[in-house]
């Protein structure tokens, strides 16, 4: 049996650099829309991710008002955090600094304020928007005692 994160721990690996799998609800006779994500945390806040706000996702979002967020270990020790959260602050266009925090934790310094700026070129920019979740539900699972 995998133990559970403390709330340290929890918060801890979330605020680590993981692809997130984001999960929100449908409403049109379809299973929930779920994609990857990239994202933006730390600990005692809110959850930020920023995408296109005139897709279907969007639409989702908006209209369901909480998201399901996985962020797991791919490699052993198999670990992961669920999050099940309310959209708390919608922001169209997102505010290119929160765009640009997000790219520069997963591609670095350099490489992350260049693809914000290769965006920004595009005219899919203005659609941008920023999602700010509250983390209300928390599910854990470390696997890393297993023998």
């Amino acid at each position: 049996m995998p133990r559970h994160f403390s709330e340290a721990e929890r918060q801890d690996f979330l605020a680590r650099k993981h692809v997130a799998v984001l999960s929100v609800a449908a409403t049109d006779d379809r299973p929930p829309a779920s994609v990857p994500m990239w994202y933006d945390y730390t600990p005692g806040g809110n959850i930020r991710f920023s995408t296109g706000g005139s897709g279907r996702k969007a639409e989702l979002i908006e209209k369901a008002g909480v998201v399901t967020l996985v962020v797991q270990n791919e490699d052993p020790p198999y670990q992961y955090v669920i999050v099940e959260g309310t959209v708390v602050d919608i922001a169209s266009p997102a505010p290119r600094q929160a765009r640009e925090d997000i790219a520069v934790r997963y591609l670095g310094a350099r490489a992350g304020r260049e693809f914000v700026h290769n965006i920004d070129q595009t005219d899919t920019a203005r659609f941008n928007t920023l999602y700010s979740i509250r983390p209300d539900r928390w599910f854990t699972a470390d696997y890393s005692d297993e023998s």
